[in-house]
C-alpha cells in the first residue's frame, strides 16, 4: 500500500503535468488568485476533503487535524518574484526545464501537491494531523503573508513547520530577519535654470545611499548582517530640479541583537537627512523577524530529516541561513526546516531552470519526510 517507489512511477507525467500548468499560471506576490484556485481544484479532484482557499489566499487542507493541538505544516509557496501578469515562457531542452520561478517555488509546489495526493490516495490520517498548504506572499514585499495567517489561524496548535522552498541539497535550519523601507525624499524643486541651487530629492537621496553604504556592520561571531538598497526613481525631466524621489532599502541580520543595531543606524540616517526644505517619509514595508528557539529543537528535528534526505540524494546536505516562510515559527521558538525539491539554478532570474530527473528524487524525499515527522504507522 506505502510502495513510493510505485506511486512516484505511476504519477512522474503528472507531476510534470503539474509543473507546467503551474508555471504558465502567473503568481506575483498579492496576486496568486489563479494558482490558488488550480491547487484547489486540483486536490479536491485527489479526493481531498475540506480544502479551502483562507483570506491570504492560502490554499489549505488539513487532513486529520481536527482537535490535535500538535499538528504539523508543511508548505510551499505560490508565488513568484516576477511581476507578471501575462504567462511566463515554458521550454523543455536537453533534460532541463527552463522558466521564470521554475524552481522558486513552482517544483515544490508541484511536489507538496502530489505529496497531498498521495496521503489522500493512500487513506494516511497522521495521528496528530498534518496542515498542507500552498501559501501565499513568501517572496519579497509578501512579507510571509500567508504563513503569518496560518500561526494566527492556528495559533497554539502547530508543533512542527517543514518549507520545501530549496535545492536538494540545501537545508535551511537558521533565519535571516529583514526590515525594509521604502523612503521618499521631497524638495521644493524648481526650474534647472532659473531656480538654480534649489535642494534637489534625487541629490538628497543619493546622501542617504551613500550614508547606508558607509554603515560599518556590527560583527559578531558566528553572525552575518548586511544591507542594501534595491531599487530607486524620481524626478520629472532633464530640465526640472527634481522635488521626489523614492528607494527600497533593507538590512538583514541572523542575529536579534545585531538587527536593533542596523534599526538603530538606519533611523539616524533617516533622521539626520531631514534638513530646511528636505522632508523625509519612511514607510516599514517588511519586517521578517528572527530565530528564538532552543537550538536542540531544532537539532532534534534535523536529526530526523537529515538522514532521510542524504539517503535520497547520496550526499550529504549544506546547511545554510536563509529567509523563508520558516522565519514566522522559529521565531516563535517552533522547530522549522526549510528543505528542497530539485536540483537547479538562475534562481531569481527570467532563465531560471530545474534538472527534470531531479524532480521525482524531490518527491519521493517529500514524501518519506512527511511519513516520519507525522508519525505515519506503516
Amino acid at each position: 500500500m506505502l510502495d513510493i517507489k510505485e506511486y512516484i512511477d505511476e504519477n512522474t507525467d503528472e507531476l510534470f503535468k503539474l509543473l507546467k500548468d503551474l508555471c504558465l499560471i502567473p503568481a506575483p506576490s498579492h496576486m496568486e488568485q489563479e494558482r490558488a484556485k488550480y491547487c484547489k481544484a486540483y486536490l479536491d479532484g485527489c479526493g481531498a476533503e475540506n480544502v479551502y482557499i483562507d483570506d491570504a489566499l492560502n490554499v489549505i487542507y488539513p487532513l486529520n487535524c481536527k482537535n490535535s493541538n500538535e499538528i504539523t505544516v508543511i508548505v510551499a509557496h505560490t508565488d513568484t518574484v516576477f511581476p507578471d501578469t501575462d504567462p511566463l515562457p515554458y521550454k523543455e531542452e536537453n533534460g532541463k526545464i527552463y522558466s521564470p520561478g521554475v524552481g522558486d517555488d513552482t517544483a515544490c509546489l508541484a511536489v507538496l501537491l502530489l505529496t497531498a495526493k498521495y496521503f489522500t490516495q493512500k487513506k494516511l490520517f497522521p495521528p496528530k494531523g498534518v496542515l498542507f498548504v500552498c501559501n501565499s506572499c513568501e517572496e519579497g514585499l509578501g512579507n510571509l503573508k500567508g504563513t503569518r495567517q496560518i500561526f494566527k489561524d492556528f495559533r497554539g496548535r502547530i508543533s512542527q513547520f517543514i518549507s520545501l522552498d530549496s535545492g536538494l541539497s540545501g537545508v535551511a535550519d537558521n533565519c535571516a530577519g529583514s526590515h525594509r523601507y521604502e523612503v521618499e525624499v521631497k524638495t521644493e524643486g524648481g526650474h534647472s535654470y532659473q531656480a538654480f541651487g534649489n535642494k534637489n530629492a534625487i541629490n538628497e537621496i543619493s546622501k542617504l545611499v551613500s550614508a547606508i553604504y558607509s554603515i560599518d556592520v556590527p560583527k559578531k561571531e558566528g553572525h552575518k548582517t548586511t544591507y542594501n538598497v534595491g531599487g530607486i526613481s524620481g524626478g520629472t525631466s532633464i530640465n526640472t530640479i527634481a522635488q521626489s524621489a523614492k528607494m527600497l532599502c533593507e538590512y538583514r541580520s541572523d542575529d536579534k541583537e545585531c538587527l536593533e543595531i542596523m534599526q538603530n543606524k538606519f533611523e539616524a540616517i533617516f533622521e539626520n537627512a531631514r534638513t530646511d526644505g528636505v522632508i523625509v517619509n519612511v514607510e516599514k514595508i517588511g519586517d521578517r523577524p528572527c530565530s528564538n528557539i532552543d537550538s536542540e529543537k531544532i537539532e532534534n528535528l534535523k536529526n530526523i530529516i537529515v538522514p532521510i534526505i542524504e539517503k535520497e540524494i547520496k550526499r550529504e546536505v549544506i546547511f545554510k541561513i536563509s529567509s523563508t516562510d520558516c522565519n514566522i515559527p522559529l521565531s516563535m521558538g517552533i522547530p522549522a526546516l526549510c528543505i528542497g525539491s530539485y536540483y537547479g539554478g538562475g534562481t531569481h532570474t527570467r532563465e531560471e531552470w530545474i534538472e527534470k530527473e531531479s524532480l521525482p528524487i524531490g518527491l519521493s524525499v517529500a514524501i518519506k519526510v512527511l511519513l516520519k515527522i507525522s508519525e505515519v504507522s506503516l
